[in-house]
């Protein structure tokens, strides 16, 4: 996929040797000194790198399309498989059945089940609690309406836009 024409010297400037570390994710090696070091233009080395930001991101974002895609298909898949299952359960009705391509059994299992309107009866040695969480937008909101909340502070970054 290639949406923009970014220059060769650019492009050269990812490579992979053994003097530099390796990026763990992607196995490429970005680097920063030959792309400050190319002989252009400031405004077109930037329109470049800028360009190649956004036809790496416009790959990662069909990348996901299409995890997406066989997500639902391997969703889809595993549904089927299971009412199959349910199906050959429910005729076999216990009882084996074997062949040379295929056995099918059945094995006890134990299982709780709860009826969550008996939750307050239940003593706290059988409950799980979950661990506080911060409400980061109701802290924000209440720093910027003036008051003090302990160990939280509003810090404004600056934040680079590519369009």
């Amino acid at each position: 996929m290639k949406l923009f024409d970014i220059d060769a010297r650019l492009a050269a400037c990812v490579k992979l040797n053994d003097t530099q570390a390796v990026d763990t994710e992607t196995g490429e090696v970005i680097d920063l000194e030959a792309i400050a070091a190319l002989e252009m233009e400031r405004g077109e080395k930037l329109e470049n790198v800028g360009c190649w930001y956004k036809q790496l991101l416009a790959e990662a974002d069909a990348l996901k399309a299409q995890k997406n895609i066989f997500a639902e298909r391997e969703k889809a898949k595993r549904n089927k498989a299971e009412s199959l299952k349910t199906f050959l359960a429910d005729y076999l009705d216990g009882k084996k059945f074997e062949t040379d391509k295929v056995a099918m059994s059945f094995r006890k299992s134990e299982a709780v089940e709860f009826d969550s309107q008996y939750l307050t009866c239940v003593p706290s040695e059988y409950l799980k609690f979950k661990e506080p969480e911060l409400n980061k937008s109701a802290v924000k909101k209440a720093i910027k309406a003036g008051e003090s909340v302990p160990g939280c502070e509003l810090v404004v970054k600056n934040n680079l836009q590519i369009k």
